[in-house]
């Protein structure tokens, strides 16, 4: 908490501990449970040569229990706040099912976003989203800085796809292949939104752990054009809720990851081999063809090419949108924008996840043909993405649809209307 307050704060934060400490009585208190908690220790026999670190551990550990850190707190008028995160964690584990498997998520701060080091624009703030396995979560927003303070927990549910209420075990939660992906966004003053950065956790670690805990330091990167650069640092721990009864070896996750990595690497391969194959096909029907936007693979924020058709998932909009025509007109509401570019040139071009689309609230209109085509394909119409110009060549996508008789039904995105 200190590190993201101003120097002359930290000072006066330490000035004022000094003085409390300096105290005739707690000076007393403190060198009396000193020498009582390392004659207990000698005692008992197990402080023959008693280390720096251990004698350390001894003392702050009696000082906790004996209640002497939060009577210090108290008086300076800092336990509220540690009362009140651990009162919000509380209440979210008041919501645990003992009969499921969760992975507590834990964020702990962040640092290093010198992007934001000398940030003038008023009322910037920074916000974390979460998305796990259908689950969507999202933290208090912060305000932007080189340390935000981004201190928030979010429960997740280990489960698997079907109808089972039995707990996980050791192995089916290894099996679960899917990362945490965790979206930062940056709103202005405005209300304006940015994608900060995008990053996908791979939470199996904690596995490993025999209490069932992993802190770990994720470096966030950039996107587009600075996929490769770190934007900052985010700080987590991971909790897993039961433990284990036995703990997983790292060689087995390891195992388990590598053979995850290469049936990716394997799909993507044979999925080339086929795309070069029709490509190639394709030119012959018509030499023209060469000069049609067609479009096989597209980059994600992240700066992964991926094959255009994996940014497509049917969703099942539920009572929220009753009608095709109804999720036309909530993509639309979504905002237009084209991805920002670093100098002159052509247009450079991003495919959002669909998450990082949801997040940021605004996106070019490939992301909001994705979207849509998305939603149309959960309701069970046979939908299509098309890449095509519009007015003065100008690169379009938009949306086609296909009836059981065969007619064609063109939706513009970006507005919602059809033809």
């Amino acid at each position: 908490m200190a590190a993201s307050l101003p120097v002359e704060k930290v000072t006066e934060l330490r000035q004022l501990i000094h003085d409390r400490l300096s105290q005739e009585g707690m000076q007393r208190r403190i060198r009396e449970l000193v020498s009582e908690t390392l004659q207990q220790q000698r005692d008992r026999g197990e402080a023959g040569e008693i280390d720096d670190i251990n004698e350390e551990g001894l003392v702050a550990s009696s000082l906790y229990r004996r209640g002497i850190v939060n009577e210090l707190m108290t008086s300076m008028g800092l336990a509220h706040q540690q009362k009140d995160r651990r009162a919000e964690k509380e209440e979210k584990l008041l919501h645990v099912d003992v009969s499921k498997r969760y992975v507590y998520l834990q964020v702990l701060g962040g640092k290093a976003f010198l992007e934001h080091l000398n940030d003038t624009s008023a009322n910037s703030s920074l916000t974390l989203y979460v998305h796990f396995r259908r689950q969507r979560f999202v933290s208090q927003s912060v305000p932007s800085c080189c340390e935000p303070d981004l201190r928030d927990g979010f429960l997740l549910e280990l489960r698997k796809d079907g109808p089972s209420n039995r707990m996980l075990s050791a192995g089916d939660t290894l099996a679960l292949a899917d990362p945490i992906h965790l979206v930062l966004i940056k709103t202005d003053g405005s209300g304006e939104c940015s994608l900060v950065g995008s990053h996908y956790l791979e939470w199996r670690r904690v596995l490993t752990s025999p209490r069932g805990r992993l802190t770990l330091a994720t470096e966030i990167n950039g996107v587009g054009g600075e996929a490769k650069v770190p934007a900052g640092v985010l700080e987590f721990r991971l909790e897993l809720m039961p433990r284990l009864e036995k703990v997983v070896s790292d060689e087995v996750v390891t195992a388990q990851l590598s053979l995850e990595h290469g049936r990716v690497a394997e799909r993507e391969r044979l999925f080339l081999v086929y795309a070069k194959q029709w490509w190639k096909e394709y030119l012959q029907v018509r030499p023209s063809h060469s000069h049609r936007l067609v479009k096989i693979f597209a980059q994600d924020e992240n700066g992964i090419n991926r094959p255009v058709c994996s940014y497509l998932c049917p969703l099942l909009a539920g009572r929220l949108l009753d009608t095709p025509g109804q999720a036309a007109r909530f993509v639309s509401l979504f905002g237009y924008e084209r991805v920002p570019t670093v100098g002159g040139g052509a247009k450079t071009e991003q495919w959002c996840s669909m998450h990082a689309f949801f997040c940021k609230r605004n996106g070019d209109c490939e992301d909001h043909a994705v979207l849509l085509c998305s939603l149309l394909l959960g309701f069970g119409l046979d939908a299509y993405v098309c890449i095509g110009t519009k007015a003065k060549g100008m690169a379009h996508a938009w949306v086609m649809t296909v009836d059981t008789t065969g007619m064609v039904t063109f939706w513009e995105s970006l507005t919602g209307h059809r033809q």
